[in-house]
């Protein structure tokens, strides 16, 4: 048997247009996510013992890392605010 030939796609065809996002929302998400993946850790004192010592910092850098990209996008820089 012979597989069919996909159609071309239309040459003329305008490409759909980005979707608007609010990433300084998306940023606060993540912070809160991980800052429940924190409250985890330390409530938990299985995930910070042992071998798992260092998971204790992942959730904090998450923090840090969050906190930066927020201030950054605050600023308006994010996401090319000037294009």
């Amino acid at each position: 048997m012979t597989e069919p030939t996909p159609a071309e796609p239309d040459p003329r065809a305008e490409p759909p247009a980005p979707l608007q996002v609010d990433t300084l929302r998306i940023v606060e998400i993540g912070i809160a996510c991980w800052a429940l993946a924190l409250v985890a850790v330390l409530a938990v004192p299985a995930l910070r013992t042992g071998e798992r010592d260092w998971w204790l910092w992942v959730p904090v850098a998450g923090l840090g890392l969050g906190a930066l990209g927020w201030a950054y996008l605050r600023r308006g820089r994010g996401n090319a605010a000037d294009a």
